[in-house]
């Protein structure tokens, strides 16, 4: 019964139809109700903590301070789009325990005696006695030590990296040596390099503490860029073996090493599978295209539309370019089955803090067991 039945007064000629409106109306958002009802639901995705304690219960038990590491790791997915799944988890978690042990600032054994003699290398390049060299190390850098001091005592690429930015930036000799680039190139937990962290400060999240290069060799920086490296890039690969071998020698490097051993296969030559499709910075053609040109007849391509599409070698489109999809038709017909479109780069990995011979193929694989031995543990 209405209010107004209730209350013992008639109501009003338009307010007897009331009771029916309100029935209506009642119906309507049932009607609308069950509607919605019949759609199928989205099942809510995880929580920020969700995500943190998965991260936490796959790393190895060995690492320190694991909540923090897990909410930066899950801050860098969760900014860059990057779906938190089991293999991308433990694609990060492999990396990070490959290049750091996760630490963010990972001591090198001998580091001093490294950086000495690349100071030492570079100045025998350019003629520079070592007196002078010597001499120029006694300088007293802005923390009261000499660089000599500083530089013997060092035991991470940070304190490095610092030092190299004192030395160049005061010294005379230090800009004659390193011109205006600190040779300190890769840091932080997952060793990602520099110059790419400075390709993507734009989309850096954070309060830059300094320059971006100190943030690279802090943990939330490393990470980030160095996720951003490993999975920020979309790349038909089938495994992620090849996002390893990419993370070390650069962006479609698997898919172009592949494109390289389709093109040797054609053309009878040995090339070098390291996954450089031209000489970046230089008009000049190098191997791989050189090998590319002599198939133009049969492509029906002239040397220009040859360059034009090896040079988008560093991007994905470079797959619906006529040349990869010819060259890949040819060599599979030649072949008689379909070849692979990934394969690892045979790049032997130098630097002055390698002392064995370690290649790209070594790094990818190693990587790929602790990624095994995470997805273990996330079944």
């Amino acid at each position: 019964m209405s209010d107004v039945l209730k209350a013992g007064r008639r109501p009003a000629k338009h307010a007897a139809y009331a009771p029916l409106r309100r029935s209506a109306a009642c119906l309507g958002a049932l009607l609308a109700l069950a509607g919605c009802g019949s759609q199928p639901t989205q099942p809510a995705g995880p929580t920020p903590e969700d995500v943190q304690a998965k991260i936490v219960r796959l790393m190895p038990t060995t690492v320190k301070d694991r909540q923090a590491w897990a909410v930066d790791i899950q801050l860098a997915f969760e900014v860059q789009g990057i779906a938190p799944t089991n293999e991308n988890i433990c694609s990060v978690i492999a990396v990070t325990e490959q290049e750091s042990t996760f630490q963010a600032e990972p001591p090198v054994p001998g580091l001093a005696k490294i950086a000495r003699q690349e100071i030492d290398r570079r100045a025998a390049r350019l003629h520079i006695p070592g007196f002078l060299v010597d001499a120029a190390l006694r300088t007293e850098s802005p923390n009261g030590k000499t660089y000599g001091d500083r530089l013997k005592a060092v035991r991470t690429e940070r304190q490095l990296s610092d030092i190299f930015d004192d030395f160049i930036g005061i010294v005379p000799l230090g800009r004659q040596l390193f011109g205006s680039l600190n040779p300190v190139r890769t840091g932080g937990p997952m060793q990602v390099s520099i110059a790419f962290a400075e390709s993507q400060a734009r989309r850096y999240p954070y309060p830059v503490r300094g320059t971006l290069r100190d943030e690279v060799f802090t943990r939330r920086g490393g990470l980030y860029f160095g996720i951003a490296h490993l999975l920020g890039y979309e790349a038909n690969y089938d495994r992620h073996l090849y996002r390893y071998a990419d993370f070390n020698a650069g962006w479609y490097a698997s898919r172009n090493a592949a494109f390289q051993a389709a093109v040797a296969r054609l053309t009878k030559t040995k090339l070098a599978l390291d996954g450089d499709l031209i000489i970046h910075g230089s008009t000049a053609a190098g191997q791989t295209e050189r090998a590319v040109r002599t198939l133009g007849s049969r492509l029906g391509m002239s040397d220009a539309a040859i360059r034009r599409a090896l040079v988008q070698g560093d991007q994905l489109e470079f797959e619906q370019t006529e040349l990869y999809r010819q060259v890949f038709a040819m060599a599979d017909k030649a072949a008689g089955k379909p070849l692979p479109r990934a394969a690892l780069p045979g790049i032997r990995l130098e630097s002055p803090k390698i002392t064995r011979n370690l290649t790209t193929a070594w790094f990818a694989n190693r990587v790929e067991e602790r990624h095994k031995r995470c997805m273990a543990r996330a079944r």
